[in-house]
C-alpha cells in the first residue's frame, strides 16, 4: 500500500518560518508572527525560491517501487538527505511488487509478469539457502520491487520536482507519489496546504509546454526566429485578406491540400 508519513520534525508553519528568516534580510520584527507569515506570503507568491528552502520537510515514503525512489535520488536540489531500506541486511525472499496499469489490463502479460516475480523470488530463497550473503542476492531483485524510503528535503525542491514529475508524459508512478505527496500536504497544516497548491507541472506554471515530445495538453514554445517569420507573414496577408474572393481562393487552396 502506497505510504507518505510526514514526520513531527516537520515545522507546520513553513510561510511564518520563511517570514522569519527573510525578515533578517529587510531588518524588520521577526517576533511577529503575523508580521512574519505575511512577509513569508510574499515570498511565496513573488517567487523567491530562497526563502522556500528554509522550511524542511521529512518524509517516510512507503509502497512505491525502487525504480521511483532511485528516480527520486536524481532530484539533487537543496541538498536533500535519505536512506532507503537495505538489501544488504533485510531479507527479500517473500518480496512485494508493484505492477503497472498497462500489465494489469492485459491477463495474459499478468501472468507472465507475475511468474517473473515468482522465479525472482524462488531464486532469491535459493541462493540464499546455498549460503549467498544477501548483500550478493541483492542484485537479482526487480525495480519493481516494494521498497521504503526516508527523505529530509525542503519546499523548493519539492515544488521544483512537481514541475517535472506531474507532467503527463512523466512516469505514472510517479505522478501518483506526487498527487499523493500534495495531499498529505495539504492534509497536515494550513500553510503547507498553500504551498502544495504550487505543485503542479511546469505548462501550467509557463503556460506553454517545453518537451519535445509534447502531449499536447499546452501549446509548444515557439522559435524566436520561426514567430518573428510568422509574424511577417501575417503582415504580408492581412492588406490582400481584405480583397474581395480571397477567402474562397484560399479554402480552395486548403481543400487542394486536403485532397
Amino acid at each position: 500500500m502506497q505510504k507518505i508519513t510526514i514526520l513531527s520534525a516537520t515545522t507546520k508553519d513553513p510561510i511564518t518560518l520563511m517570514g522569519e528568516c527573510t525578515g533578517v534580510c529587510y531588518g524588520s520584527d521577526t517576533t511577529d508572527p503575523v508580521k512574519n507569515y505575511k512577509r513569508g506570503k510574499d515570498c511565496l507568491t513573488s517567487g523567491h525560491g530562497r526563502a522556500l528552502e528554509y522550511p524542511q520537510v521529512y518524509l517516510v515514503i512507503q509502497g512505491f517501487s525502487a525504480r521511483v525512489e532511485r528516480e527520486i535520488y536524481t532530484h539533487i536540489a537543496g541538498s536533500p538527505t535519505r536512506t532507503q531500506a537495505s538489501t544488504r541486511y533485510i531479507k527479500y525472499g517473500e518480496f512485494q511488487y508493484i505492477t503497472p496499469p498497462s500489465i494489469l489490463k492485459d491477463p495474459e502479460a499478468k501472468d507472465r509478469y507475475d511468474w517473473v516475480m515468482y522465479q525472482i523470488s524462488e531464486a532469491y530463497k535459493d541462493l540464499e539457502a546455498l549460503g549467498v550473503p544477501k548483500e550478493d542476492i541483492g542484485g537479482i531483485l526487480p525495480l519493481n520491487m516494494e521498497s521504503t524510503m526516508v527523505i529530509r528535503t525542503n519546499a523548493r525542491h519539492l515544488i521544483d520536482m512537481s514541475h517535472q514529475r506531474m507532467c503527463s508524459r512523466a512516469l505514472w508512478e510517479y505522478r501518483e507519489f506526487m498527487n499523493l505527496l500534495k495531499q498529505e500536504l495539504s492534509n497536515y497544516s494550513p500553510e503547507w496546504a498553500e504551498i502544495a497548491a504550487e505543485f503542479k507541472p511546469k505548462c501550467e506554471v509557463y503556460g506553454y509546454c517545453t518537451e519535445k515530445f509534447t502531449c499536447g495538453r499546452m501549446p509548444r514554445k515557439k522559435d524566436p526566429a520561426q514567430e518573428k517569420q510568422e509574424k511577417e507573414v501575417i503582415a504580408a496577408i492581412e492588406p490582400v485578406a481584405k480583397t474581395p474572393g480571397f477567402m474562397e481562393s484560399l479554402l480552395k487552396l486548403v481543400r487542394s491540400y486536403l485532397t
